[in-house]
């Protein structure tokens, strides 16, 4: 957090605990919206109302809310009038005003369409579609111009509209119809004879999206072709939608954080159950079990070996250190391999090539601390042969990690099982298996050598 935003935070808490409501609303008025919104990150649910009931502007209001999450924006607004609920919706985007609606019970949005009767029609399409599909995020507030108009007419029509829509990166021309046939920059537009129909300075190949793809592809579109916004066609390639790159960096940022919480083992759903330690261990619990249930094979594991390690209880201080590393190793390429999955960058047929990637990566990684693991186990128990076995079962133990975090995603992402949410667990526990079943065998193998 920057210094002003916490001089902001921490003078917004104080005003709120002393209940001085004139002296927050000349700070809320003073305050550029983009501060306010960031605020909510770090107030508790009480005080986001005492906040939020202080926004006077409903312009200003409607930003925030399309800033903070929409879940709290939701509840903020259920606690106002109808009246000023439809201010501030009419002043919002028409996918964010979907985005809030979709949040709110069954009963009030239904009310709230009917209070919003102007925009109803636009958001009871959007909400038809589901929320991480590109007709989800996608925006109805277009601009498209007929291909038969010259470059003079566009700019007068886009002068007399461009205020009432959606930002205009481009210019998407359309036919009778209204299907899409092209998409021209605004540089190109005004850098032509004023006569100049669109259709001859047109580029007839656009890059285009249906409304039920996915949001993730929408965003790894958008990347890889560089473009500020995307139109949405239906599946007669009308013109419904566009998608501006500042909901693609939303999407993105969403999808990470989801992929984040998932490989922690969590679950996004915690940001919303906050204030409640029970539903947070629900949440947690099924992933700790894995782990819990591994870690009972594991010392399974160990009691079948236990007379190798009654033999040679030296074994012992070296077990933490084989499942660590393993656990580290196979935890960095699952997740070089769920994110490349993510990202698209990595597919089934690039999968091949990473795999042996990893593997080589696995092995010189895995020489490189049995080396160092020998040279500890030789120096510490004057055992050149407990140094080997411990060397060679950490070269190996690295190896298997290795592979291991490149075939479990794989494995769980051909099974249709997000391998953000299923890698992890499963990584780690069979790692410290396999570490386990490759330390104490290699351990047994060379047991007449160790006694």
């Amino acid at each position: 957090m920057d210094q002003k935003l916490q001089i902001l935070l921490d003078t917004t808490k104080k005003l709120i605990r002393r209940g001085a409501t004139p002296n927050l609303t000349k700070v809320v008025e003073k305050t550029h919206p983009a501060d306010i919104a960031a605020l909510f990150n770090y107030l508790d649910p009480k005080e986001q109302g005492v906040l939020f009931g202080l926004i006077r502007n409903a312009e200003t209001a409607a930003y925030v809310l399309s800033e903070i999450d929409h879940s709290t924006g939701a509840r903020l607004l259920q606690e106002l009038g109808r009246e000023e609920i439809r201010n501030i919706l009419q002043e919002m985007p028409h996918d964010d005003a979907v985005d809030i609606i979709r949040n709110m019970p069954e009963k009030l949005a239904e009310e709230l369409l009917s209070i919003i009767s102007e925009q109803a029609a636009d958001i009871e399409q959007l909400l038809s579609y589901h929320e991480d599909t590109a007709g989800g995020i996608m925006s109805t507030e277009i601009f498209s111009l007929n291909e038969n108009l010259t470059a003079r007419e566009a700019i007068e029509e886009l002068q007399k509209s461009a205020e009432n829509v959606e930002m205009v990166f481009y210019i998407y021309v359309v036919n009778e119809h209204n299907h899409l046939v092209g998409v021209l920059s605004l540089r190109q537009l005004l850098t032509v004879p004023a006569q100049t129909p669109l259709k001859d300075i047109m580029t007839s190949d656009v890059i285009s999206v249906r409304p039920d793809m996915d949001q993730e592809e929408v965003a790894h579109l958008v990347a890889k072709y560089n473009i500020l916004a995307v139109p949405v066609v239906d599946e007669s390639n009308k013109l419904i939608g566009i998608i501006t790159v500042d909901d693609v960096i939303d999407v993105m940022r969403q999808e990470a954080t989801e992929d984040m919480y998932k490989m922690a083992g969590a679950s996004e759903e915690e940001a919303f159950h906050a204030y409640s330690s029970f539903k947070i261990a629900r949440l947690r619990l099924p992933w700790l079990i894995v782990n819990l249930l591994g870690g009972v094979v594991t010392g399974y594991l160990m009691w079948l070996f236990k007379a190798t390690l009654a033999n040679v209880i030296a074994l012992v201080a070296f077990i933490p250190v084989i499942t660590g590393m393993g656990g580290n190793v196979g935890g960095q390429s699952a997740a070089i391999v769920v994110r490349g999955f993510a990202t698209g960058r990595v597919d089934f047929s690039t999968l091949g090539k990473l795999l042996f990637k990893e593997m080589r990566v696995g092995l010189i990684m895995g020489l490189v601390c049995g080396l160092t693991l020998a040279g500890v186990a030789f120096f510490w128990h004057h055992s050149p042969m407990l140094g080997v076995v411990v060397g060679v079962a950490m070269s190996a133990a690295m190896l298997v990690a290795a592979t291991m975090g490149v075939l479990a995603p794989a494995f769980f992402k051909r099974l249709g099982v997000d391998p953000a949410i299923a890698s992890m667990p499963f990584v780690q526990t069979a790692n410290d298996i396999t570490g386990i079943l490759i330390y104490f065998a290699t351990a047994t193998l060379f047991m007449p050598y160790l006694r």
